[in-house]
């Protein structure tokens, strides 16, 4: 019976309601020990007739066994693994030791996870209840809270319970999280039966009515002096019910008090293997009898079970040391093969001081860990039998190993000082190359990221020739997003020096990537578009660079810089499928910034903000501050083209502050261009002007002087406006040397567009059907549509309305098609001032969906199932079902036929 709950069994029975009638429902309870946890979990056991019921518990003993709490959870849904996408089906199979081991992304199998739970939804709904969720194991937390956080149209309903103040998968979670409090004095009255009223109310007041301590203090003869404790003494309550359950341990005989110690570290309490333990130690079970009765354990078939866990605790922290390790000893010899994991976690237990059998034992466990992705528990097992090794070298390789595995398990800070300490331990080149290529990779991608460039470059220096490429790709791109052009150019020509024609392609691909975009970003365009070309060729031919999730940011790259309509665009999909099939969330961050800078240089801007959220919301889950600066700076810029000036300030200032902090150059630069669009958009040139200054300074600073990223042809319009016709002249001069140098046609046109504004009558409109033609080369409809309202306000201020008219229709269309509302204004104004009038359309579009809703909408459009864009998009079918019905809403539309003709291009995705 539940006493002064009614609150939080409402709670429940709400949660429990929403996924009866089909929506998802996520649910934590928080408190102290003996609150009252696990009793409202079985409350809610009890609720759910109708429902199919899954069920876990975290155990201490067992948090280092790899995804044993997900198994036990998900164990009666695993007949429906044929139901779910067969990669991430592979991948849970992996985890769950299924299968042969294949190491994947640390949220994969979260992933597959996801997909199981709705499956298993599908024919009734689904309660999934978890208790003592902060001793779930590492890798089994991981899983659940991605698929928890991804639930919503799904017939499923979460209740964790999770204890107050110890880490565990709600730390950042965002879930709805209810905190239990105590019972009120009436209740504190039923539970301590026996007792005065005074007395109740002492032990009420002491306890904060904590239901377990009421029982267990008032059932305890010498706990009763508390009620003669001063009026406000302060009590722990974990430790006084602690030392009520050992004061009845400590009434039992010593074989009583063994064969609790066996117990505690057991686990899974089997008895049959604590037999096999208590003979080895010349011991019996026969005092787990007087254990039950003094209300310590409680005995079912072939099981033994604590109390509560603060009994389990309890025993075994005040059993002596040599006890408890000659426990872990005799488990260790009795496990069998299969429990080879178990056994190794025991064997460490039991070890005193250094010891190489426990350390192998240990180091394959790990191994077998990271095979199955269960990157926190291999993090932990290769640190643990790192401490056990008695040779320095072996220690600090498994070290090395222990940094390596908690980085992709997103243990950041821990793998850093895991590092730290193993570059001080080791002497070994091999070892050391490795520290510092890990090391180098977590600074570029967390900052400061000219940090990262200079470990990776050392570290290059002493390794061989197709490792020292790869260090050396990566610190170009610290140097890029650094802004360091002279040094990108430098790193990338060292790169070049190691390829050999006898290296994989993969190297040579890294190499030429390296070169083009170094050339490129250093203003030899013509060299570097060369390079890129060379690389997209060899990609396009090789399977092994097309795969190879980790090259997919440099696929992504090639279409950036090259700024053509085809190049290596065809490579971008297929990495960016690949990605998602295999759930490799950590590589995505990048990649999709990378597309959405693309996607934002041409006409499918709503699909570019889509693709920059995700790739904000899987930066921040992931901990990629690099990538999370990246996305908002990117996101910033498209805001502002887009009128949304709350927005884009928001993001601007949000990216602008992780930039000082990693120390991503490129990125101010992108944001402080933002904020000038912002004010160039609202009509206000001199605030403009004044931020496409200051972003000119920070190129001139860095000494960036690719043409693409200059700010003049939005300073030229700016000074015009302000009257400052010679500085627009002298930045137009400039502008216009770098842009035919490099000779490819963005910014050439750019240029044109400039001098046409500049240009005396005689000779504006040459400029800008130049600019016209060039702009039909590349992708950007934005910068069309600027070209062709510059031209039409030129050709209306010298009278040549008709003609002022066919560019400013044009204008305002393309303007209106891509959201540019500021801009579509101007030219719509500019065409009223013609004459002519063009009303703003009317029709439903895309920009009236959330960037999740596009995203699945264009997936479907392209031809993918409902279950293939789940998986995509690491949701449920379910959830893509209830972003489609609000598609069809707001899109006035009733099929996938309509969708696709709506949406338009319904072979790409985005």
């Amino acid at each position: 019976m539940l006493l002064g709950r009614t609150d939080e069994q409402r709670e429940i029975e709400q949660a429990l309601a929403r996924a009866r009638s089909g929506v998802s429902a996520v649910l934590a309870l928080s408190g102290e020990p003996g609150i009252g946890k696990t009793a409202l979990l079985g409350y809610a056991a009890g609720q759910t007739a109708g429902m199919r019921l899954l069920r876990a518990r975290g155990i201490e003993s067992e948090a280092q066994i790899p995804f044993g709490s997900l198994l036990e959870l998900i164990r009666p849904a695993l007949v429906l693994l044929d139901k779910i996408p067969a990669p991430q089906a592979a991948a849970l199979e992996a985890a769950l030791a299924l299968r042969p081991a294949a190491a994947q992304d640390r949220f994969a199998v979260g992933a597959a996870t996801l997909s199981l739970l709705a499956a298993y939804a599908e024919e009734a709904p689904v309660a999934v209840l978890v208790d003592d969720a902060q001793w779930l194991d590492g890798p089994s937390a991981v899983a659940l809270l991605f698929a928890f956080r991804r639930m919503l149209a799904d017939p499923v309903a979460v209740v964790i319970a999770v204890r107050e103040g110890e880490p565990s998968l709600l730390d950042g979670a965002d879930l709805p999280v209810l905190r239990l409090g105590g019972v009120s004095l009436a209740e504190a009255a039923l539970l301590a039966p026996g007792l005065s009223p005074a007395a109740v109310r002492r032990l009420h007041q002491a306890t904060a009515g904590n239901p377990l301590a009421l029982r267990e203090l008032a059932a305890d003869a010498v706990d009763r002096d508390l009620i003669l404790a001063p009026e406000d003494a302060p009590v722990m309550i974990s430790a006084r019910i602690s030392g009520a359950f050992l004061r009845r341990a400590g009434l039992l005989d010593a074989k009583a008090r063994q064969a609790l110690v066996l117990a505690a570290i057991s686990g899974a309490g089997d008895l049959s293997t604590l037999e096999r333990a208590a003979a080895w130690l010349d011991s019996d079970l026969s005092g787990l009898g007087p254990a039950e009765q003094a209300g310590l354990v409680s005995l079912g078939a072939g099981t033994v079970e604590f109390r509560h866990p603060l009994a389990r605790s309890a025993v075994y922290a005040d059993a002596p040391a040599a006890q408890r390790r000659a426990a872990h000893r005799a488990m260790a010899a009795v496990l069998p093969d299969r429990d080879a994991d178990r056994r190794a976690w025991h064997l460490a237990a039991a070890a005193v001081g250094l010891d190489e059998a426990a350390s192998a034992a240990l180091a394959q466990t790990a191994a077998r860990s990271r095979d199955r992705s269960a990157y926190a528990t291999a993090s932990a097992a290769f640190e643990r039998a790192g401490r056990l090794a008695a040779g320095r070298e072996r220690r600090a390789w498994l070290l090395w190993q222990a940094a390596e595995a908690g980085w992709l398990a997103g243990l950041t800070d821990h793998a850093v000082a895991l590092l730290n300490e193993t570059r001080a331990l080791a002497g070994e080149a091999r070892t050391l190359i490795e520290v510092d290529r890990l090391a180098g990779h977590i600074a570029t991608l967390r900052g400061p990221v000219m940090s990262g460039h200079a470990i990776l470059t050392a570290a290059a220096a002493r390794a061989d020739p197709e490792s020292a490429v790869a260090m050396l790709a990566e610190a170009t791109s610290a140097c890029f997003f650094a802004g360091n052009a002279a040094e990108m150019l430098a790193v990338a020509e060292k790169a070049q020096v190691e390829v050999l024609p006898s290296l994989p392609v993969r190297t040579q691909f890294l190499a030429a990537m390296a070169l083009g975009t170094a050339r490129i970003f250093g203003g030899d365009a013509a060299v570097g578009a060369e390079a890129l070309h060379r690389a997209v060729t060899l990609a396009e031919n090789s399977a092994e660079v097309r795969d190879d999730l980790r090259l997919l940011p440099w696929l992504a790259v090639a279409p950036l810089f090259l700024r053509e309509d085809d190049a290596g665009r065809s490579l971008l999909g297929h990495a960016l499928q690949t990605a998602r099939s295999r759930a490799a969330v950590g590589v995505l961050p990048l990649a999709l910034n990378l597309i959405a800078r693309d996607q934002a240089t041409t006409d499918r801007w709503a699909v570019a903000e889509a693709t920059y959220q995700e790739a904000i919301g899987l930066a921040r889950e992931g901990g990629q501050q690099t990538g999370l600066a990246f996305g908002l700076a990117g996101l910033a810029w498209l805001h502002a083209r887009r009128g949304r000036d709350t927005d884009g300030r928001a993001a601007a200032a949000e990216a602008l502050e992780l930039c000082r902090g990693t120390g991503t150059r490129l990125y101010e630069i992108w944001a402080t261009a933002a904020l000038g669009e912002l004010e160039l958009g609202r009509g206000d040139a001199a605030p403009a002007v004044e931020f496409f200054e200051r972003q000119q300074r920070l190129l001139d600073d860095l000494v960036i002087t690719d043409p693409d990223l200059s700010p003049a042809a939005e300073l030229v319009e700016g000074y015009l406006t302000i009257g400052r016709h010679g500085d627009a002249q002298r930045v137009l001069s400039r502008f216009s040397a770098a842009a035919e140098a490099k000779g490819q046609p963005w910014s050439r046109a750019r240029a044109l567009r400039a001098q046409g504004m500049l240009a005396r009558e005689d000779g504006f409109a040459a400029a800008f059907e130049g600019a016209i033609s060039l702009h039909g080369q590349t992708p950007d409809a934005f910068e069309a549509a600027r070209t062709r309202l510059a031209f039409g306000q030129r050709l209306r201020r010298s009278r040549n309305r008709v003609a002022a008219r066919e560019q400013l229709r044009t204008a305002v269309d393309d303007f209106d098609s891509l959201g540019a509302l500021p801009w579509a204004e101007r030219a719509r104004a500019e065409l009223a001032a013609t004459g002519e009038t063009r009303r703003p359309r009317d029709t439903a579009s895309i920009d009236y969906l959330t960037p999740q809703e596009l995203q699945v909408a264009l997936l479907l459009a392209s031809g993918k199932t409902t279950r293939e864009t789940a998986a995509a998009l690491f949701l449920s079918p379910k959830t893509v079902e209830y972003h489609l019905r609000h598609v069809y809403q707001r899109l006035g539309i009733h099929s996938r036929e309509e969708l696709a003709e709506r949406l338009g291009r319904p072979g790409e995705e985005a």
